[in-house]
């Protein structure tokens, strides 16, 4: 019997019988979804190791082995068929937030950063973790774990020209920061996407998450949820605090979407559910460290977390590159959370200059938080070219620079100099262009410092009375109860096989994919449907912007009382709630030698030195540096003998631009003493030089006129030979005068 001929000469016509079939039929698909979705997260939990990457491995380190036993591994990532790596490339190694779900974000399809770097010839690692802690395990002992990993991964590629560049995503940016700080001479370019990194800062009316631990009065609830759960933290917490922040794609969209396309959508969705299901157990002492230090302190972007032996850990002692990305639509990590630490730190940009780093940022106008490292669209993209751009990030003048893409067409001048589908161009900036993002006043800062203080009143007042007995109560049965009945782990597990109601549903479910009919675009009560639809969308939005402004005015109105604040013993004066972290003497020592050095060094270098300080002579007025510029330096480099490492190019780069930042003047009239000797090869050192510097189009008035500055002393005129001229004319005079002389 053919049903769906039957149906066509019943209900032709009738979108009411045509929708109700239709409608009928997904919410049979779309509770099997849900099934396999249960079905699923079960399997996985299951697992020793549960991950979602994508990519064979080959596990390198087991941080449980290491002298501090940690949760954490280092694994070998192994190209697919068909990728090549390059052994001489620098590693990528991409580690995975901790921040409630399990590991894997970062390559769990081939749109990701692991494929990026795979498909750019990179040899790829990545460090993850498993779902419950070591005991004992510390904040500071993953930071040393993280420390190991990238020494063994440097010690796997001794040939690599560069070394390893780190990727921390979300929560795992300010620990690959803490690790490069304590660490500065393992690493190369950090790049820290969505990574919330000052987290007092933002703007009014947008992203309420900060205001969180103030009006739950500070980090006492995180001890009592780690005592209830035995000493560990159960990470769905914070996968729910996640939640809430939208509450309309939480409860309706996504499943709404899921059940509007149940024929095309399962896949992405259970792909996606795979990883956001995957709930992972912090120890107490962890997440305390993270609330107290960071999200309800604010000590690490002014240098104030001290570790266990002492030592400060300070983003200032970072020599590698940084690369901050960030969106205007994560409500997570909004990108005055993401950027606020160079203010807390720096001055001015002299001060990034001195201290010796350079700090590149991106700014996507819409991505979401989980968009950032995880969508298709922004890894062809941002990633697609932080990763081609690697080097010439690294080999970047130090200063604060904007990363600003822009599509590659047929008008593109130098076209085959541009590797991917966007133009990579790095554009200085100062401290003021940060600041124009948005931030918080002084009375902001007043607010969250006392917040601060009574986080820290609450905390000992718990401890002091009711954490002992809810320790007495708890024991390791219990913890295991509490975390199987946390809401978000029971709606994964009611709908799965394990309830009888839903095994049915997997005969019916292929019976109707069988015998499935679907109602045309035109249908009225689909159309219906869709509105219907938008309207809860709106309502519940309308009711996430009422309870974020409310609860905004309600957290200014309690920590803004002045009576508080004197009571908690706020000081006085605005600069002594957060003081700046001091200049090291030793680092103002160190930089005041190295100046005298440099001045002393105008004249030490040759033909090398001499090009390198005249191509950043000429580009210094466009305050850019293009990809194609690099491009071109790399086909020139690649063409002449003696080639250099890139460290040794780096280095000669950064020398270079202090001397002109220092002595302009100076260092421009002694390019004629580097070339003494090479007056030869001059001549080519400017063709070479002009070819790289208008790689990226035609050049500013000032620096035009430096270019043609630069050919007077590179390709000085040929003097012109005037005098042996006169001497043939006086001869010419003279024999003319003896002929005359005799006729006569």
């Amino acid at each position: 019997m053919d049903l769906t001929k039957i149906n066509q000469a019943l209900f032709a016509n009738n979108h009411l019988v045509e929708y109700l079939v239709d409608a009928g039929q997904r919410a049979i698909l779309f509770g099997d979804v849900l099934r396999q979705r249960g079905n699923q997260f079960l399997e996985y939990q299951n697992k020793p190791a549960p991950h979602v990457l994508e990519y064979d491995f080959e596990l390198i380190i087991d941080g449980r082995t290491l002298p501090e036993p940690v949760n954490y591994g280092l694994v070998k990532i192994i190209p697919p068929p068909g990728v090549e790596i390059d052994p001489l490339n620098r590693p990528f190694v991409i580690i995975d937030p901790r921040a409630g779900h399990g590991p894997g974000i970062g390559g769990f399809k081939a749109e990701s950063e692991i494929g990026v770097a795979l498909s750019a010839g990179h040899p790829c690692y990545f460090v993850g973790f498993l779902p419950l802690p070591e005991p004992g395990q510390t904040i500071e002992a993953i930071m040393r774990a993280e420390a190991k990993f990238v020494e063994r991964v440097v010690e796997l590629h001794p040939d690599a020209e560069g070394k390893p560049v780190v990727i921390g995503n979300c929560q795992a940016g300010w620990a690959a920061m803490m690790m490069a700080a304590t660490h500065p001479e393992l690493c190369g370019p950090l790049i820290v996407a969505g990574a919330p990194l000052s987290y007092w800062t933002g703007v009014h009316g947008v992203n309420p998450m900060r205001y969180t631990g103030g009006l739950l009065g500070g980090s006492w609830l995180t001890a009592l949820t780690s005592d209830l759960g035995n000493g560990r933290f159960d990470g769905a917490w914070l996968v729910q605090n996640m939640e809430g922040l939208n509450p309309a794609n939480t409860l309706w969209t996504k499943q709404y979407n899921l059940y509007n396309k149940v024929d095309t959508e399962a896949p992405r969705y259970l792909g996606f559910e795979r990883w956001w299901g995957g709930h992972v157990v912090l120890n107490g002492d962890e997440m305390q460290y993270i609330v107290d230090n960071l999200f309800v302190g604010n000590k690490l972007p002014s240098a104030q977390v001290v570790t266990s032996d002492g030592i400060p850990i300070d983003f200032r002692k970072i020599r590698s590159p940084i690369v901050c990305f960030c969106s205007k639509g994560d409500n997570i990590t909004p990108p005055q959370q993401a950027l606020g630490w160079i203010l807390d730190l720096y001055e001015d940009v002299n001060d990034i200059r001195t201290a010796g780093q350079t700090i590149v940022y991106a700014v996507h106008e819409s991505i979401g938080h989980l968009g950032i490292f995880v969508s298709g669209k922004v890894a062809k993209k941002e990633h697609q070219e932080f990763t081609e751009n690697i080097d010439l990030i690294d080999c970047l003048p130090p200063g604060l620079y904007e990363a600003v893409l822009s599509k590659k067409d047929e008008q593109t001048f130098n076209e085959e100099l541009v590797g991917a589908d966007y133009i990579s161009r790095f554009e200085a900036r100062t401290l003021d262009d940060i600041r124009a993002l948005g931030g918080n006043s002084p009375d902001d800062e007043r607010c969250f410092a006392t917040v601060a203080r009574v986080s820290e009143k609450n905390l000992e007042l718990y401890r002091s009375t009711l954490q002992p007995l809810f320790r007495m109560m708890s024991n390791e049965y219990s913890a295991e109860l509490l975390r199987w009945a946390h809401p978000l782990r029971l709606s994964y597990e009611l709908f799965s096989d394990r309830n009888p109601f839903m095994q049915p549903l997997a005969s019916a479910a292929q019976w109707v994919s069988e015998n499935r009919q679907q109602s045309g675009s035109d249908n009225v009560f689909t159309q219906w449907q869709n509105i219907y639809s938008n309207s809860i969308i709106t309502s519940l939005n309308l009711f996430r912007d009422y309870r974020d402004s409310l609860i905004e005015q309600l957290f200014f109105s309690i920590y803004s009382q002045p009576w508080l604040q004197k009571m908690l013993g706020l000081p006085e004066e605005d600069d002594q709630i957060r003081p700046r972290p001091g200049k090291d003497p030793e680092r103002q020592e160190f930089v005041k030698k190295r100046i005298a050095e440099l001045r002393k060094s105008l004249e030490k270098g040759g033909p090398r030195e001499a090009a390198v300080r005249a191509m950043l002579y000429i580009r210094i007025p466009e305050s850019a540096a293009d990809e194609r510029g690099f491009e071109m330096l790399r086909r020139v480099r690649s063409e002449r003998a003696g080639d250099i490492s890139l460290d040794e190019f780096k280095q000669i780069v950064r020398e270079q631009y202090f001397m002109l930042v220092l002595e302009e003047d100076a260092a421009v009239k002694a390019i004629p003493t580097l070339l003494k000797g090479h007056a030869e090869i001059a001549p080519q050192l400017f063709d070479d030089i002009q070819k790289i510097v208008t790689a990226g189009g035609e050049l500013g008035e000032e620096a035009e006129a430096h270019l043609q500055e630069m050919k007077a002393i590179f390709q000085p005129p040929k003097a012109k030979t005037t005098k042996p001229a006169a001497r043939k004319t006086a001869t010419k005079k003279t024999t003319t005068r003896k002929a005359s002389a005799k006729r006569k």
